[in-house]
């Protein structure tokens, strides 16, 4: 039986911190969504973004050097030996945090108060030019991200359980636990976080009561570069710093999902379900239809969410009266 099989449980256990990784993503599609009713299709772009500027800081590389060496003829690629890894994050996020206002003066600003589909399309051309950008500024080529946490299998959690675990994705678990208490704090007790709230709902009117909208877009951003950083770390750290990692934008739909556009402890149980759900199938039915299941289970599963439960778990259901 499943509930007796040590490899059942590593397998569970493997879903879980995979899930985990997911969630980092979701969370800044749910931040955003939440705080001005945008869906940022350019989450997964941002993590990448983010991920490849610290690399640059940490490696002392100049950006814009092919451009730079092409135009004047130099041969110049990195300044110096970079940055201390903490000092390096603490550039990235500045960094994230003036991209933030940039994407606000010279995109949000000009489309207050129009349909969500223009937002949309916005952040998906948005996306586009993100990873341009990157690619002009730091190069394509894939990138080893070093910033000290701990890699490797847990000699403490098999030495206790017998069970395989990865000490990055435990440390992922972590962070996630924290962002989420956070992210929840901030959104539901302070009064920065229902001014957020009030703009999500109806533009014109938070504007009409005082709210600068401008402000509360390029915080919610700020913020959501932070949460991109995060995940683009993990993300990084795990697997390398390459341009596919954008692509991890698409498995945290399902993720949303399943856990609701709005909701931030949805994002972290829609990623676990996920998880969980995409490496048990894998095992144990992949092989009777072929394999390769990881590459389209969570997609049916959000599929028959949508059928049955659109807003999500946690998400709110929408009842317009007319």
């Amino acid at each position: 039986m499943f509930i007796v099989d040590p490899f059942f449980w590593e397998v569970v256990i493997s879903g879980l911190l995979a899930g985990v990784m997911y969630s980092l993503v979701a969370l800044g599609f749910v931040l955003i969504f939440k705080a001005s009713g945008i869906f940022n299709f350019a989450q997964g772009v941002l993590a990448l973004f983010a991920a490849l500027t610290l690399v640059g800081f940490q490696t002392g590389q100049v950006p814009f050097a092919h451009l730079v060496n092409t135009i004047f003829g130099t041969n110049i690629h990195h300044w110096g030996d970079g940055l201390h890894t903490l000092i390096a994050i603490g550039f990235t996020l500045v960094v994230m945090i003036g991209l933030a206002w940039v994407i606000v003066r010279v995109v949000l600003k000009n489309l207050v108060n129009q349909e969500g589909i223009i937002l949309f399309m916005a952040t998906i051309g948005l996306a586009y030019v993100l990873e341009g950008l990157g690619d002009v500024m730091w190069g394509a080529d894939v990138k080893p991200l070093d910033v000290g946490l701990p890699s490797g299998p847990s000699d403490t959690v098999i030495d206790m359980t017998g069970m395989f675990v990865e000490k990055l994705e435990i440390s992922a678990a972590v962070v996630a636990i924290i962002l989420v208490v956070a992210l929840t704090i901030f959104s539901q007790y302070t009064k920065m976080g229902r001014a957020l709230r009030a703009v999500a709902d109806d533009h014109q009117a938070a504007l009409s009561v005082g709210i600068a909208l401008e402000t509360i877009w390029w915080i919610v951003w700020s913020v959501a570069g932070l949460v991109a950083l995060v995940a683009g770390i993990m993300w990084g750290a795990k697997s390398g710093v390459q341009f596919s990692l954008s692509l991890i934008a698409l498995k945290a739909l399902p993720v949303l999902m399943l856990g609701g556009f709005t909701s931030i402890p949805g994002a972290i149980i829609g990623g676990l379900i996920i998880g969980v759900g995409e490496k048990v199938f894998e095992i144990y039915f992949g092989p009777l239809l072929g394999g390769a299941t990881e590459n389209w289970f969570a997609y049916m599963l959000a599929m028959v969410f949508l059928l049955f439960r659109p807003q999500g778990l946690f998400g709110e259901k929408i009842i317009e009266r007319v």
